[in-house]
C-alpha cells in the first residue's frame, strides 16, 4: 500500500509558488501536515502568515539551491510523501542550461534524497507538464504514451539559438524523462512509487505573494495581459492549446497521493482546449460585468474563436478513471480570476 492517510506529513517543494501554494492549502484543508521548501527564510514568512490558522501542521524549511547534491536530504526525513513542483517556468531563457539544469537536476536530486534519506516515504508525485506530451508534429489526440521529442531534437540541433518557448518545452520533457528513468533504474530498492501529473496552461486565482501584475507567474501574467490589458494580434488570439484551473491541479495532486492506482502512472489533467479569444469573449459575457480598475475590458476580435482550432487535444480518460477528477470551466476560472484581481486593486 503506497497511499498516505490524513494526518501524515507531505513534503511540498517550491511551496511559495503559484501551483505549490494551492497544493499546500488543499493538503492542509484535507487534514495532512505539510513541510514546505522555499529558497529563503523571507519567502517562507508569507506562507507562515497565510497559513497561521493551521499552526504546527505547517513547517517551512529552506533549500537554497535544488541543484546541489543532497539538497533535499534533510527535508525528506520524517515525511510520508513528496510533491515536487519546484521547476522554472519562463519563456525567455538565454541558454539551454538555464532551464534544463534546474529542471532535470532538481527533479533527480529530490528523488535521490527520497531514496537515500526518506525511509518513511510511500509516494512521490512530480508536477510535470503537458509540454512534455505535446509533440505538435503529429496530428492526433495526445495521451500519456506521447512525448514531446520534437523540442528535444530542436535543442540538439540549434542549442542556444532555440526559442525560449522550445527551451521550456524541452526542459519539462527532459526532467520527466529523468524522473521515470531514475524510478525504473531503482525500482528494486525503493519503498515508494512514483506518480506524474501533466497539466497544460494553468490559470485561476492567485494566493501566493505577488505585488502587482508584472510579478505574476508566467501563465497568470499571460492570461491577465490577454483578458484585462489586451492589444494582442488577431493571429495570436486565434491560437491556443488547453487549460486547467490551479485549484483543480491542487486537487489532482491530493488525489494522486490518495489513490493507490495512481502509483507508477503518468496522468494528463486538463479541463479542455481553448482559443485565446474565447477567454476574452467569456470575460465580456459575464453578468454582472467585473468592475476592475480597467473597467473596459478588451474585446479582441469577436467571432474569431468560432473558426479557430487549438493546436492540440488531450485524452484525459486516465485522470477520470484513476483520480475521478472534475474540472472548473472557463466561465468559473474567468469570474474567479477577475474577482481575485479586483481584490488586489488591479
Amino acid at each position: 500500500m503506497h497511499t498516505i492517510s490524513r494526518g501524515e506529513k507531505v513534503l511540498v517543494s517550491g511551496a511559495n509558488g503559484f501551483v505549490a501554494m494551492w497544493i499546500v492549502r488543499k493538503l492542509l484543508e484535507k487534514g495532512y501536515a505539510v513541510r514546505g521548501t522555499v529558497r529563503s527564510a523571507d519567502k517562507g514568512k508569507y506562507l507562515e502568515n497565510y497559513f497561521q490558522a493551521y499552526g504546527t501542521r505547517l513547517e517551512i524549511t529552506v533549500v537554497e539551491d535544488i541543484t546541489k547534491d543532497g539538497a533535499f536530504d534533510e527535508a525528506v526525513k520524517g515525511v510520508h510523501a513528496v510533491v515536487h513542483t519546484a521547476s522554472p517556468f519562463y519563456l525567455n531563457a538565454a541558454s539551454v542550461d538555464e532551464l534544463l539544469r534546474p529542471a532535470v537536476i532538481g527533479t533527480v536530486s529530490i528523488l535521490k534524497s527520497a531514496l537515500g534519506c526518506g525511509q518513511m516515504i510511500k509516494r512521490v508525485v512530480v508536477t510535470s507538464s503537458a509540454a512534455a506530451v505535446s509533440d505538435l508534429s503529429v496530428c492526433k489526440v495526445l495521451n500519456e504514451d506521447d512525448w514531446n521529442e520534437l523540442s528535444v531534437r530542436e535543442i540538439e540541433e540549434k542549442g542556444a539559438d532555440t526559442s525560449g518557448f522550445v527551451k521550456y518545452l524541452a526542459s519539462k520533457t527532459a526532467a520527466e524523462r529523468a524522473a521515470w528513468d531514475f524510478y525504473e533504474q531503482n525500482k528494486a530498492v525503493i519503498s515508494w512509487d512514483l506518480s506524474v501529473l501533466n497539466p497544460p496552461y494553468i490559470f485561476g486565482p492567485t494566493i501566493h505573494d505577488v505585488k502587482n501584475p508584472e510579478s505574476l507567474n508566467t501563465s497568470s501574467r499571460l492570461w491577465y495581459d490577454v483578458v484585462v490589458v489586451g492589444g494582442q494580434s488577431e493571429d495570436f488570439l486565434k491560437t491556443g492549446i488547453a487549460f486547467i484551473d490551479v485549484r483543480d491541479v491542487a486537487e489532482a495532486h491530493a488525489l494522486a497521493l490518495e489513490k493507490e492506482a495512481a502509483g507508477g502512472e503518468r496522468i494528463i489533467i486538463s479541463a479542455g482546449p481553448f482559443i485565446w479569444q474565447q477567454w476574452v469573449d467569456v470575460a465580456n459575457s459575464l453578468s454582472p460585468s467585473p468592475a476592475l480598475s480597467n473597467s473596459k475590458l478588451p474585446i479582441g476580435y469577436p467571432g474569431l474563436a468560432a473558426a479557430a482550432k487549438p493546436s492540440a487535444e488531450f485524452d484525459t480518460s486516465k485522470a477520470a478513471r484513476i483520480l475521478g477528477l472534475t474540472y472548473l470551466n472557463q466561465e468559473q476560472v474567468t469570474r474567479d480570476s477577475l474577482a481575485n484581481f479586483k481584490e488586489r486593486g488591479w
